[in-house]
């Protein structure tokens, strides 16, 4: 028991000395680091002539494998970074790397990706609840206007038509009978009416003459009333009675019903309201037309004798852009090549580009004008438009323009030294910029143009040229 401790106490003892010396050893490095940092700044120090500014002595300690891996990296570094000497003068100067001004044409262009389609696209549905007993279509396949598609079973609907077709017929035999009845009825009151108004006048002239007591004259008027009333019951078009409107009503609802289920039994021939191409078929013989898989439509029918794109335009690049631009459409289907398009319809409201981002886009239409390309619909094409052209022109890399407080310049190496050369920005593309020199014949074919300019390069310095692109 004794003996375990021991052994407990020496292991304890050992990792604690090894955590020192580690710490230790950490500290060195530190130290070795700084030292390193600092003879490092000395080296970036040398004077214009060369040599070394003096510094006091001091201990050194010797350097480690992976210090002298890094200070020559360093020294390496500083030397690529641009200090040559010219001959045995040791004058130094900064290696800049140039690219040459050209003269010639530079587009700014706006490409945008985005799906083609056909220039008119319909979705048919059916809200039948029946089984598709046929499909006489199948995608890829050129379909008229009313062509049938598909069949659907339309034995219930024949039912329905027959139910709303004994009601209609119910419904306007029940009119007529209340015609002949209103006609008849209206007659007889007439008669009623005209037997009581002559009743009343030979009542009137006896009751005069004291022959009839009053009761007896009131008896005739009330008769007389009772046959005015009679006739103000019926309901009177242009002097000749007719059935009460509730029955023509109910003749009109019969009719809607009847005309609701003869358009289900028509329903039951799917057919094509445009004349296109069917590009999907989404139902199956034995399902339900109105129950298909995700809501989709039973059948998409597409005009693809002229194609589209419909893009997202950057509310930014949108003003650039107007009805009738030219664009040049390209895709992988058409290995290569490229065919015309022509911006048709801009909308004339912006909408979310989605994914976090504030920005609105336009939805925007671009017709391709050529026929029997190799373009279909559903792939994703890209559509190239050009926003702003400018030729014979001074194009530069878009890097050697440099924007100060003054103005935007170009730094060029006109023998061997630095020129800043005033200018205005022009045309710009992805990777070029045309300038305009503000000096006329500032700029020549022969001198290079600094690619990444800084204003540490001052006006005269001396570089050394390292020419890409010439």
């Amino acid at each position: 028991m004794e003996e375990t401790k021991m052994e407990e106490g020496r292991a304890q003892e050992a990792m604690e000395i090894e955590a020192l010396e580690e710490a230790v050893e950490e500290e060195r490095l530190k130290e070795e680091e700084k030292q390193f940092e600092e003879e490092l700044a000395q080296l970036m120090k040398a004077d214009p002539s060369g040599k070394k500014k003096k510094k006091g002595k001091r201990e050194k300690k010797p350097w480690s494998r992976k210090r002298k891996v890094i200070t020559g990296v360093a020294v390496a570094a500083v030397a690529a970074g641009g200090f040559l000497m010219f001959g045995g003068k040791k004058e130094q100067a900064v290696m800049v790397n140039t690219a040459a001004a050209t003269k010639g044409t530079i587009k700014e262009e706006l490409t945008i990706s985005g799906p083609v389609s056909g220039t008119d696209s319909v979705d048919v549905v059916s809200n039948l609840h029946a089984e598709v007993t046929d499909i006489r279509v199948k995608e890829g396949d050129r379909v008229e206007e009313g062509q049938v598609l598909a069949v659907i079973d339309d034995s219930d609907v024949r039912k329905e038509v027959e139910m709303a077709q004994n009601a209609y017929d119910l419904a306007v035999s029940t009119y007529n009978e209340q015609q002949i009845l209103a006609e008849n009825g209206y007659a007889k009151a007439l008669q009623d009416q005209k037997a009581a108004q002559k009743e009343f006048e030979r009542m009137n002239v006896l009751y005069q003459s004291g022959s009839v007591s009053q009761l007896e004259w009131e008896t005739a008027r009330d008769k007389l009333w009772e046959a005015d009333r009679q006739i103000r019951t019926f309901n009177l078009v242009d002097g000749k009675a007719v059935a009460n409107e509730s029955y023509e009503l109910q003749i009109k609802n019969a009719e809607f019903e009847l005309e609701k289920k003869k358009e289900q039994l028509k329903d039951t021939q799917v057919t094509s309201p445009i004349s296109g191409t069917v590009v999907r078929v989404n139902t199956k013989v034995g399902r339900f037309a109105d129950t298909i898989e995700d809501d989709k439509p039973m059948f998409i029918i597409e005009n693809l004798d002229v194609l589209e794109m419909k893009v997202s335009v950057s509310e930014y690049s949108i003003g650039k852009i107007s009805v009738g631009q030219e664009a040049v459409i390209s895709a992988d289907i058409l290995n290569g090549t490229t065919v015309n398009g022509k911006v048709t319809a801009i909308s004339p409201t912006g909408e979310e580009k989605g994914g976090g981002s504030t920005e609105r886009v336009i939805p925007t239409t671009i017709q391709i004008m050529e026929d029997n390309t190799r373009l279909i619909a559903g792939i994703t094409a890209r559509a190239r438009i050009t926003l702003n052209e400018a030729q014979d022109a001074w194009i530069v890399p878009i890097s050697s323009v440099l924007e100060t407080e003054e103005g935007a310049f170009v730094l060029a190496v006109d023998q061997g030294a630095v020129k800043w050369i005033p200018v205005e920005k022009g045309v710009e593309s992805d990777i070029q910029m045309q300038v305009v020199p503000v000096e006329e014949g500032a700029l020549r074919e022969e001198i290079g143009i600094i690619v990444s300019p800084h204003e540490g390069l001052t006006e005269g310095l001396k570089v050394v040229e390292n020419q890409t692109g010439r």
